[in-house]
């Protein structure tokens, strides 16, 4: 393994070991663009991963609300649900967060960001007792 590749297997495996998580273009840019991603993540480490102000847990709650918000992809909030899940919060407090989405992003930014809650803590939901058409996921 060259230095340079070395050194970006090293920063991604801290990367994962800091944050809990990495994504898809995270693994990408550090094979491809490793300064890049290290200039991206110091943005992130400044405002996220140092200790400042806000703790951890509230960090990701922000987090999961304006991925929701920001109608970002279902794996990228499920990170953030799984981390915040093991920093102790629970699934009822995250649920509460992505709430919080519903007056300001609509209906159909809350439905993604409960339905990636959803998968990772294994919520069920009620049957109607009645004959219904199956209406999905869909906004009423």
């Amino acid at each position: 393994m060259t230095n340079t590749v070395a050194n970006a297997q090293e920063y991604i495996d801290d990367m994962a070991r800091k944050r809990g998580y990495v994504l898809d273009y995270h693994k990408v840019m550090a094979q491809h663009d490793f300064p890049v991603l290290q200039a991206a993540n110091g943005v992130v480490s400044a405002a996220y991963l140092e200790q400042r102000t806000l703790d951890r847990k509230t960090k990701e709650l922000i987090f999961i609300v304006s991925l929701t918000v920001m109608r970002a992809s279902k794996g990228h909030i499920q990170s953030h649900i799984r981390v915040a899940l093991d920093l102790g919060l629970s699934p009822r407090e995250i649920l509460e967060a992505i709430e919080i989405a519903l007056p300001e992003a609509g209906i159909v930014a809350f439905q993604s960001g409960v339905e990636a809650w959803r998968e990772v803590v294994g919520a069920e939901g009620l049957e109607p007792t009645v004959e219904v058409h199956q209406g999905g996921s869909g906004a009423e």
